[in-house]
């Protein structure tokens, strides 16, 4: 099976109004820059668009923000996003705000086949409005079922021709859990090596989840919010 495509264009193919999306990376590291560039000159609309953080006004998610072609969120981290806080405060975006782990576990679970569990995050805050409780050696724990998504769009470091991912550092953040639970994975990498390349020992995400798996280029890697001391 080839999995590779040329580009972030051919990548997205298939992607249609109305999906739900998977969109790895953590703050603005390791998020697939290509792919929502792809995703913002296609014009698609009213997407549900699952990632940590809703990226800031100009960069990462917050182009498809611009744009208008997200109709949900559901993140644990928005607050680097003015755009993402007018709509939200307009009543232009639906929002669903999940505790980091809780998010992190829910793509993991719906990558590994399991449907709901419970996690005692959330518990007597607004997350848990509407959801079941119960309690567990004397604690209450909230029910939260698993996300998957039509599509994941991951970022690794490297990858080879059969989809095997290498993630580096903070980049590891959801990109892993995430690459499990698309019904396709679209993995854009900064370096494409052939198979047999990579030391299987170092490999974080088994080919066996990838379908589509390009090369990009011109990364910017921004920093979310620089500090001074």
């Amino acid at each position: 099976m080839n999995k590779v495509v040329s580009s972030a264009k051919e990548a997205i193919s298939g992607i249609t109004d109305g999906m739900t999306l998977l969109l790895g990376g953590f703050g603005l590291c390791g998020i697939p820059e290509n792919s929502i560039t792809a995703l913002v000159e296609s014009g698609i609309k009213n997407l549900t668009c699952v990632s940590n953080n809703a990226g800031v006004d100009d960069f990462g998610l917050g182009l498809l923000l611009q744009q208008r072609q997200i109709k949900k969120m559901i993140s644990s981290y928005v607050g680097e996003n003015a755009e993402f806080e007018r709509q939200l405060l307009a009543g232009e975006l639906e929002v669903e705000l999940v505790p980091q782990g809780t998010l992190a576990e829910r793509c993991r679970a719906g990558g590994a086949g399991i449907p709901a569990f419970y996690v005692p995050a959330g518990y007597s805050t607004e997350a848990a409005e509407g959801k079941e409780v119960r309690e567990f050696n004397g604690k209450p724990h909230l029910l939260e079922y698993a996300i998957t998504g039509d599509f994941a769009i991951i970022k690794a470091w490297k990858g080879d021709t059969q989809g095997n991912l290498i993630y580096r550092k903070t980049a590891n953040n959801f990109n892993q859990p995430m690459a499990m639970a698309g019904k396709i994975t679209i993995a854009e990498v900064e370096e494409l090596v052939p198979a047999g390349s990579l030391d299987p020992a170092q490999i974080h995400t088994p080919g066996i989840f990838v379908q589509r798996i390009f090369e990009g280029k011109n990364y910017e890697k921004r920093i979310e919010k620089l500090t001074e001391s």
